[in-house]
């Protein structure tokens, strides 16, 4: 039986309601999209999938209310104004650790003053024990940065907003490392009179997607694509897994198809499958898509085009491995292009001769350089 490693071959022969599971991935791979933001959105979701997912589900600060306020107190999530509540640019993630973690910061006001909504998705299939020690340090970030932005003049200090960190997990299992800077310590802070004074004391929210249901999932207040991105991070790691649950999210696939811009939202669900799963039965996926009825086999058919006319226009590279080269060269190009408006002979001899991980160096670069000279620098 064929699995999602051969998304890309023997595309000709797949009818229309699973098409979309092959075209997806094959247009995403090859085609330049026409737009900057379509440009970032590609090569995000080809190099870190489980961030651009989280992303795209969770960038809407009306999407990440809705884990906030299932997770904090009553009495906590009433004295937050969540009509005040933004997205705050950039990361606090070390380049090291982007492989590990993805975060989306958000700026609300609780009780008439600023606060801040932090919130960050461990992408590995293990805990790491040492999370309150790195949500700490992404705290001090934040406040930092907050301090430059609004410096001591004259002796008058503008008080430090409060941080709520919130984790969300799909560790396989759950969650089972601390959650609270305490734990870290032996011995324990609490154990001898008088330390506790001297440890810094916070708690982190855990959304454990390994220990929430379909129906736990579904009775959050989200809208329907955030809820099936919660469902893809906690199942399309396994094949099996993701199936015997692709029943039960056809509703919430429907509706996220009906929603604004939901075909190019299904078709990041779908490409995040094929990019994070080795073990998918083609054959079982087929007859689940069936299974939902004519409307997502139209939303297959109607993404499947969308993706065959934007691919069409690049043509097929020879192989996946050139494939995926050739796509990394032209995206770099492309934003390259975009954000520093043309590059020279020497810059194209670079990028020409770059092995796999010198362009996924440099494409990580282009985000945040100023210069041009900063993305190829050594």
């Amino acid at each position: 039986m064929a699995t999602c490693s051969g998304f890309r071959r023997g595309v000709a022969e797949i009818d229309p309601a699973v098409a979309i599971a092959f075209l997806v991935a094959d247009a995403c791979e090859h085609a330049v999209p026409s737009d900057e933001d379509a440009v970032l959105r590609s090569a995000a979701m080809t190099l870190r999938p489980h961030d651009a997912l989280f992303k795209a589900g969770f960038e809407k600060p009306e999407h990440a209310a809705g884990i906030f306020r299932g997770l904090l107190p009553a009495s906590l999530a009433d004295a937050i104004a969540w009509g005040t509540m933004r997205l705050a640019p950039g990361s606090l993630i070390d380049p090291a650790l982007a492989d590990r973690h993805s975060d989306l910061l958000y700026e609300v006001e609780l009780h008439g003053a600023p606060a801040f909504l932090y919130l960050l998705l461990e992408h590995q299939s293990t805990n790491d024990p040492d999370m309150p020690l790195r949500m700490l340090i992404y705290m001090a970030r934040i406040w930092e940065r907050f301090r430059k932005e609004h410096p001591v003049q004259d002796g008058v200090r503008v008080p430090l907003p409060p941080i709520i960190p919130a984790v969300v997990s799909h560790v396989p299992g759950g969650w089972t490392a601390p959650r609270t800077f305490e734990e870290l310590f032996e011995p324990h802070p609490a154990t001898i009179p008088g330390l506790a004074a001297f440890v810094p004391r916070f708690s982190m929210l855990i959304e454990d997607l390994g220990h929430l249901s379909n129906d736990d999932i579904k009775a959050l207040t989200l809208a329907a694509f955030p809820k099936l991105v919660l469902w893809a991070l906690r199942d399309a790691r396994s094949g099996p897994e993701f199936l015997r649950n692709f029943a039960q999210w056809g509703a919430a696939m429907r509706e996220a198809w009906r929603a604004p811009y939901g075909v190019e939202a299904l078709g990041q669900l779908l490409r995040y499958v094929e990019l994070v799963c080795d073990d998918l039965q083609l054959e079982e996926f087929r007859a689940k898509l069936r299974e939902l009825g004519p409307e997502v086999e139209q939303a297959a058919m109607t993404i499947a085009e969308q993706m065959r006319r934007e691919g069409a226009a690049e043509g097929r590279a020879e192989g996946r491995a050139e494939g995926r080269v050739e796509g990394r060269v032209q995206v770099l190009t492309k934003l390259l292009i975009l954000k520093f408006g043309a590059i020279g002979a020497e810059q194209e001899a670079l990028i020409n001769a770059a092995t796999d991980e010198d362009l996924d160096r440099y494409v990580e670069r282009v985000l945040t350089a100023e210069t041009l000279a900063a993305v190829f620098a050594e």
